[in-house]
């Protein structure tokens, strides 16, 4: 159910994050090991190894798709009907113009619209999906790594409700240096301040980098199990849980087939999966959390917020690839005409 519309942002969502061309193959556990890719985190590689292991995978390729964490989000949300601009960097070249024109069609507002300065590669994934439906990435960054402040556009950014920092970005020094700028701005000219934990590795090799996006506190943090016990230290998700609480005003963590947990700023609540037959994972993480913050900006319940999420995601991954395209219209139709019991217990 609808509380609320919010009509004085021009933007429901401003995200900042690494452009990267998905490429998706099917693999098996055997393979990943024949190559020597550790399985179900991602891995920064330079852009020899990411093509050698393109051109060495024996798998079933997918098609590509304009990728990243927070565009994976910002797409959702915009494929929902919400507002949404996306900040990030791709070269002049063709996976640059692929991305550009991809945003674009999705009808999300971006700051490519110049990209004859833009020297170098556009960033690529390689996502190696395994029959479990996980997915293992290795990165080549390119110039999404050249992110920078200069990239940020704040004009956009002071009318939108929420800033979506995504959590690769403390891999580089410039882009760091964004997402903080980008921080800063946001708390000065009353935009909440979103961000995710995105990756164990990311976790595991930046903890001080995401402690300082996190200093003196975000509106709302998303995270998996995987990423709240490597951040805390903890044992369990209770605890994990309890120690977020003091980084975050909200804390939602995704749980995979168990659901996900989140935290209203006051309560604890359940979210109750979709039992579905998986076949890829890549992005639902990133499709909660657009799905989520969809319901934020349009006024919806926290339950209906968690219950969209869950609903949305698990339709993700009976499908490959990081997007519901057409679907998730008719995935928020279905949702909104459905009787299912409330997402939280």
């Amino acid at each position: 159910m609808v509380i609320e519309s919010f009509m004085s942002k021009k933007y429901d969502l401003y995200a900042l994050g690494n452009a990267l061309v998905d490429i998706e193959i099917e693999v098996d556990e055997q393979e990943l090991q024949r190559i020597g890719v550790e399985k179900g985190v991602m891995t920064l590689v330079d852009e020899e190894r990411h093509d050698y292991l393109l051109h060495h995978l024996h798998g079933k390729a997918h098609q590509r798709a304009s990728g990243g964490s927070a565009a994976n989000s910002v797409m959702a949300l915009a494929q929902l009907g919400g507002k949404a601009f996306h900040s990030c960097k791709v070269a002049k070249d063709e996976a640059g113009e692929f991305y550009a024109t991809d945003l674009d069609n999705a009808g999300v507002d971006n700051n490519l619209s110049q990209l004859n300065g833009n020297h170098g590669a556009t960033g690529k994934c390689l996502v190696m999906i395994t029959p479990d439906a996980d997915r293992t990435m290795n990165t080549f960054l390119g110039i999404s790594n050249e992110l920078n402040k200069k990239d940020l556009d704040f004009a956009a950014l002071g009318s939108s409700e929420y800033l979506y920092i995504e959590g690769y970005l403390v891999s580089g020094e410039d882009t760091h240096a964004s997402a903080l700028a980008a921080k800063d701005y946001a708390l000065r000219h009353g935009v909440k301040v979103a961000t995710t934990l995105s990756d164990p590795n990311m976790v595991r090799f930046f903890k001080p980098q995401i402690e300082q996006i996190l200093a003196g506190g975000v509106d709302l943090l998303f995270c998996n199990d995987d990423e709240a016990l490597e951040f805390t230290g903890q044992q369990n998700i209770a605890d994990a849980l309890s120690v977020l609480k003091t980084t975050a005003r909200q804390v939602a963590i995704t749980l995979g087939k168990q659901g996900a947990i989140f935290f209203d700023g006051s309560n604890e609540h359940i979210i109750r999966p979709h039992p579905v037959q998986a076949v890829d994972t890549n992005g639902a993480g990133d499709m909660f959390a657009g799905a989520f913050m969809y319901g934020l900006t349009q006024g919806y319940s926290y339950a209906d917020c968690g219950r969209l999420a869950s609903f949305a995601s698990a339709h993700l991954v009976t499908q490959f690839g990081p997007r519901l395209y057409g679907e998730a219209v008719e995935v928020l139709r279905q949702y909104n005409q459905s009787h299912i019991k409330p997402a939280y217990s």
